[in-house]
């Protein structure tokens, strides 16, 4: 039976081609959206991840950066400090607002940093300084590209126009792009002076985070202190529910497609071959055998237009991203978890109703002309 199973899958190569090929580009697409959506979704708490404090402190009743606003008096900077296991405090200033420039309005996180202080600064760059002087703005690359900005030229952040002395990389998605610009500019443009948004908190060696972090909140009044992994979880968790509905709804669409694909290739294939499979029971293979002859060929189609698939995203990630840079993708090993465990359940459902029309055939059925 095995030599049969082999025989009909390879008998028609170029069906077998054209039937993997039709269900690969279903579960690439569920990779595609599952991988924008990572991609995106990790671009949000880059600024967390990127910046590596060990706690972040933040006004009290605030859990997350996206989205939301923090102001703390600078009065807590010393206050911190005192904390014992606290080893640096590196204060942010923080506001979402829009750029413009070159006739482009782009949303983006503004950063104040210290001029001194290149620790919250950005992590990559493209080209120019690192660290913006009083006036300056450091954006990135792929926004100054779309707008066709060089060094030197103007941007408007919340109405104040800024000098463009570097353009950083790795800070920018659909979603959101980070500028970095000095703290007291910013506080000045906010009206802000005297408040920070943030502190990055760096641990002493021999200090737990997670403890730190609640001597912080004990220590200090009205601030709210969490570990590095804590807040960017919150963010991501976030960027999760805001996009759940149309990453499940990309994964119900590609899925419901290879469905039916499979099930329509694996019922023709059964189909016509069904005079076939009425001999082979005339003479006695039992429907057990049948059945899982005809499982195995619709587990061999799924599983190979999933390694496909997974072929072609690979191969489509450093395209995309060379070609639209706007757009960040990360495929994740939860998704390529998720898209086998799929292909699978969508291989065996495909083949449930050609299954039940093998076994309904009628032997004497294979006499008839």
């Amino acid at each position: 039976m095995l030599k049969w199973t082999l025989r009909e899958l390879l008998s028609a190569p170029q069906q077998l081609l054209a039937s993997v090929g039709a269900v690969a580009g279903a579960f690439a697409l569920v990779l595609f959206f599952e991988g924008v959506f990572a991609g995106e979704s990790e671009q949000i708490v880059a600024l967390i991840n990127k910046t590596d404090a060990d706690v972040w402190v933040m006004q009290d009743g605030v859990g997350n950066m996206h989205m939301t606003t923090s102001l703390l008096a600078s009065s807590k900077i010393a206050q911190v400090e005192a904390v014992d296991g606290v080893g640096k405090v590196t204060p942010i200033l923080y506001l979402n607002s829009v750029i413009e420039a070159g006739g482009n309005n782009w949303f983006s996180f503004i950063v104040g940093i210290e001029g001194g202080d290149p620790r919250a600064g950005p992590w990559a760059m493209s080209e120019g300084v690192r660290i913006p002087g009083s006036g300056e703005a450091i954006v990135p690359d792929v926004f100054a590209s779309d707008a066709g900005l060089q060094l030197g030229d103007k941007v408007q952040i919340a109405g104040r126009d800024f000098t463009i002395a570097g353009f950083s990389s790795d800070t920018f998605s659909m979603a959101n792009s980070i500028t970095f610009v000095r703290l007291a500019d910013l506080a000045n443009t906010m009206s802000s002076e005297g408040l920070v948004s943030y502190l990055l908190v760096d641990e002493k060696p021999g200090t737990d985070a997670s403890a730190l972090a609640q001597k912080i909140r004990a220590e200090v009044a009205k601030v709210n202190a969490l570990t590095r992994q804590d807040f960017a979880g919150r963010d991501y968790s976030i960027a999760v529910q805001m996009g759940l509905d149309i990453v499940w709804l990309m994964t119900l669409i590609g899925g419901a497609l290879a469905v039916l694909l499979t099930g329509f290739i694996v019922y023709s294939h059964v189909s016509e071959r069904e005079r076939e499979l009425a001999v082979m029971k005339a003479l006695g293979v039992r429907d057990v055998a049948i059945y899982a002859s005809l499982m195995v060929q619709a587990l061999a189609i799924g599983l190979l237009a999933f390694a496909l698939a997974v072929s072609v995203v690979y191969l489509a990630v450093p395209v995309t991203q060379a070609l639209v840079p706007k757009i960040s993708l990360a495929v994740t090993s939860d998704a390529l978890l998720r898209t086998g465990s799929t292909a699978l359940i969508v291989s065996l459902v495909a083949s449930f109703i050609p299954v039940r029309r093998v076994l309904s055939v009628d032997p004497v059925s294979a006499f008839h002309q």
